[in-house]
């Protein structure tokens, strides 16, 4: 399959580019070497979007010929760069793989992979059986109704994305209370925001997809409202779940969160097909099909399970308590949360903009729903590989954290190094993975010919997304750890920008320009997470010679 350009504007994409390139230039403005404004003879005003905190700046530019420890900036980094990678070890005619540091990011790792990949599997499995229903329309539908659902999900379960590395740091420093001071004030404004997103998505379905994915009258929409309502009412547990699964990132504890997630998923499994077509036979006339709807209730009563399940156990491990759970905390202790979680919000703000655009163009291409149809597909199959680039952003938010709380910043370099080599093998292994499996897999999600034959390249052009997202997700999880979170939110926002230019171009008129335009993204915000944390951020190198002199 070879994806076809003839149609999309070569002065659009140059314009993209441009964007990007002086995106570059204003936020890292280190990166490039420029220091103090200067750039060749020229002065301009240094324009500083990210913290620098305390460190000190000279107007020396031969910073990278300074020895530390009798060695140059630029040997320092090649062997910082070997130690970096997976160590192999050949000893006593045995093949050894993995030190202690690869052993720590396995071992958290593969279970936070398993768990969230779960999730995207048993939205496929929802996939599937709705598209045996052979109706592209209620394929539409349930696909805006889900991203819609995740919209306000994402921008209300902002807090559980900076509990983990706030209880990692506690917990590894000896402070066991600050750790339960946390859960506690992050399960009551999961619950608190939740609330409120509950009644918006339940009484007001058709106005939030309209404000967020489909047009008044869509004719996905007679699909979309009913599921949307139902799946709304799991908007509660399910980020009782996050908040939970964030606890317990922290405690470096990733199977437990597997078991929860395997036994409330196993659940929509078998709940899936029968409220969907219903039970033939005797039972029949107790359990009959509901269509599109049922897979709304099989999913909603799944997460509810996992809710409950989850807050029993933070019961248990006296993270908190019920009273707990419903005290008003005071403005002194959620003040820091909240100031700090409005930064990761701004960026949640932005992703659910990058989300939902593509979307709503796919939706937009054709009244049939075909398109829509095949955008749906292409998201869940991308979803799956994903979760695994974000099992190693969790993993770093919690590792990073730990290390630097037990070793400095020595040790946290050491583990974020690592994070780094193993998130771009991954990348690389799901895209690989990814390309090889689609021939099998596009059947399996349509009867239809059409929306077989619109997913094809598409479906390629996410391979290759996949590749960026292994040091993008890495990157992401190191800031996270080290709190960067300010710095996070700028970098996605001008990634925004750079997709929104594409978009807006002749390559948003097609599904092959939408998935094009999200690999710009992509491309972009990983360059951004390499540049910030071997440039400019915390652990940086270059950053700690200029404090040291």
């Amino acid at each position: 399959m070879i994806l076809k350009i003839n149609q999309l504007s070569l002065d659009s994409i140059s314009g993209v580019l441009f964007i990007a390139v002086l995106s570059s230039l204003i936020i890292f403005p280190q990166a490039l070497g420029f220091s103090k404004g200067r750039v060749g003879s020229f002065t301009m005003p240094s324009i500083r979007l990210f913290q620098l905190n305390t460190m000190d700046e000279d107007d020396d530019s031969s910073a990278a010929d300074e020895k530390k420890d009798g060695l140059s900036i630029a040997k320092q980094r090649r062997v910082r760069f070997f130690a970096s990678l997976p160590q192999v070890k050949f000893q006593q005619k045995k093949l050894y793989f993995g030190d202690e540091t690869d052993k720590d990011i396995v071992k958290t790792t593969i279970p936070n992979m398993l768990n969230y990949m779960v999730i995207p599997i048993v939205a496929c499995v929802d996939t599937f059986w709705v598209g045996r229903l052979g109706d592209a329309l209620a394929l539409a539908g349930q696909s805006a109704a889900q991203q819609a659902f995740f919209t306000i999900y994402l921008l209300v379960s902002f807090i559980p994305n900076i509990l983990a590395p706030s209880v990692a740091s506690a917990i590894s420093s000896g402070n066991v209370k600050e750790a339960q001071n946390r859960v506690k004030e992050a399960l009551f404004l999961a619950i608190f925001l939740g609330a409120i997103g509950t009644v918006l998505l339940v009484f007001f379905p058709k106005f939030s997809l309209n404000m967020m994915v489909l047009s008044r009258d869509a004719p996905a929409m007679e699909y979309a409202v009913p599921y949307l309502r139902l799946r709304a009412l799991a908007l509660i547990p399910a980020l009782v779940t996050s908040t939970g699964f964030a606890a317990f990132r922290g405690l470096l504890d990733t199977v437990t969160p597997l078991k929860v997630s395997l036994a409330a998923n196993l659940f929509n499994l078998i709940a899936d097909p029968l409220l969907i077509f219903g039970v033939a036979g005797p039972l029949g006339a107790f359990i009959k099909g509901i269509g599109v709807r049922g897979a709304a209730i099989a999913i909603s009563g799944s997460q509810t399970l996992s809710g409950i399940v989850f807050l029993n156990l933070l019961l248990r491990k006296k993270l908190v308590t019920l009273r707990g759970i419903f005290e008003l905390p005071s403005w002194k202790r959620l003040r820091p949360l909240i100031v700090g979680g409005f930064t990761v919000l701004i960026r949640q703000l932005a992703l659910n903009v990058a989300f939902l655009t593509p979307l709503s163009k796919a939706q937009s291409i054709d009244p049939s729903g075909v398109q829509a149809a095949a955008y749906g597909i292409v998201n869940q199959i991308y979803s799956i590989g994903t979760v695994c680039n974000i099992a190693m952003q969790s993993s770093a938010a919690a590792l990073v954290p730990s290390a630097r709380a037990k070793g400095g910043d020595d040790a946290a370099r050491k583990i974020a190094d690592r994070a780094f080599a193993w998130g771009t093998i991954i990348g690389t292994v799901i895209a690989i993975l990814q390309f090889s499996a689609l021939p099998f897999i596009l059947p399996l999600f349509s009867t239809l010919p059409e929306v077989q034959e619109a997913v094809k390249v598409p479906a390629l052009i996410s391979c290759f997304v996949q590749l960026a997202n292994g040091p993008l997700f890495a990157g992401e999880g190191v800031m996270l750890g080290l709190e960067c979170f300010r710095d996070l939110m700028f970098s996605t926002g001008i990634g925004v920008i750079v997709m929104y230019g594409c978009l807006s171009s002749p390559l948003g008129k097609n599904l092959n320009g939408i998935l094009f335009s999200m690999l710009v993204f992509n491309v972009y915000r990983a360059f951004a997470m390499v540049a910030h944390y071997f440039k400019i951020g915390p652990l940086s190198l270059d950053r700690t010679t200029r404090k040291v002199n």
